[in-house]
């Protein structure tokens, strides 16, 4: 496996969970620095992979129907379908403000 040339260090690690509000101690600050670096090293291996001449894709999808060839039946046709009609939605809501759900606040900053 290829080495990350820049390895993630527990300042990171930390930075990071600060961002996604996660309390880390110690011992998971350590496993998600091992873990982090594990991925950057895959994302490394995987830079290291010949790509000229192949065409960029914005999504699989073209790939998929190439490999289902004439058996597409597994894609169902994308076609436009109304919503669920809000009132009925909103009436049977805890809390609403008739356009949202209200929701406790589960994050303190």
């Amino acid at each position: 496996m290829a080495e990350a040339t820049n390895p993630a260090t527990l300042d990171d690690v930390r930075h990071v969970a600060n961002l996604a509000h996660l309390d880390l101690d110690v011992d998971e600050q350590q496993r998600m620095l091992k873990d982090l670096n594990a991925i950057l090293g895959h994302i490394a291996q995987l830079n290291e992979v010949g790509t000229e001449g192949v065409a960029p894709m914005a999504a699989g999808l073209p790939a998929l129907e190439e490999a289902l060839g004439d058996s597409k039946e597994a894609l169902r046709e994308d076609t436009v379908r109304p919503s669920l009609d809000r009132a009925p939605v909103m009436a049977q809501a805890p809390e609403t403000d008739g356009v949202f759900f209200k929701v406790p606040k589960v994050i303190e900053r």
